[in-house]
């Protein structure tokens, strides 16, 4: 992606967010005191709960991002599916409807493998045209996640609910650029896609 988007793509520095105990690799935070309740029950914030680890290790990834979908009162969710070859392409071609107005929530589906995320964020900005809209930047917090085990094999995270513009001069075709990147300013996930706000869904 073009390094135009980076500084409108990193999180917001207000976000707030400190891990409470000093990253550490998964070997480390397993050996952690067992004994220690607050240790404990941070290991547990994490994730660290026991069961088999599902990390892959023929492939590197930390953060996997299986999909985004946006629902609302009375639809059928919407589902980007971002784990087939080729669906990053097809987002930006193919931009769905939201109907002026309408509440929704956006929801992200993801795998986490190998060591522990710390501070996933979710960072979005929209566009009309070349130029970003009034509000178009969106910094949410995902948190920090253990890799995945077999009791649990993927997270979701439901972002607060939003409103879509409404009006004539609302109506119209939007570009969105969206980033997964974490606290070290690592990138796991960028793509383009693309929306038109309409009169009906």
């Amino acid at each position: 992606m073009a390094g135009g988007h980076d500084e409108d793509l990193m999180p917001e520095d207000n976000s707030g967010y400190k891990l409470s105990q000093p990253k550490q690799s998964l070997a480390e935070y397993q050996k952690m005191d067992e004994n220690d309740e607050s240790l404990k029950r941070y290991k547990e914030s994490l994730g660290l709960g026991g069961g088999t680890d599902l990390s892959d290790p023929n492939d590197p990834r930390v953060c996997i991002i299986h999909s985004l979908s946006m629902e609302s009162p009375g639809r059928e969710p919407v589902v980007i599916d971002l784990s087939t070859p080729g669906s990053l392409e097809e987002l930006k071609k193919k931009p769905f409807t939201i109907k002026e107005g309408a509440k929704f929530t956006m929801k992200a589906q993801f795998k986490v493998q190998h060591e522990i995320l710390s501070g996933l964020h979710y960072v979005q900005t929209v566009k009309r045209g070349k130029i970003r809209i009034p509000g178009g930047k969106t910094s949410e917090m995902i948190g920090s996640y253990a890799p995945n085990t077999d009791k649990n094999p993927m997270y979701t995270k439901t972002f607060a609910e939003e409103e879509a513009p409404s009006g004539m001069l609302a109506r119209g075709n939007y570009n969105a650029v969206s980033r997964f990147v974490d606290d070290d300013g690592k990138t796991h996930l960028e793509f383009e896609w693309s929306f038109d706000i309409a009169k009906d869904w």
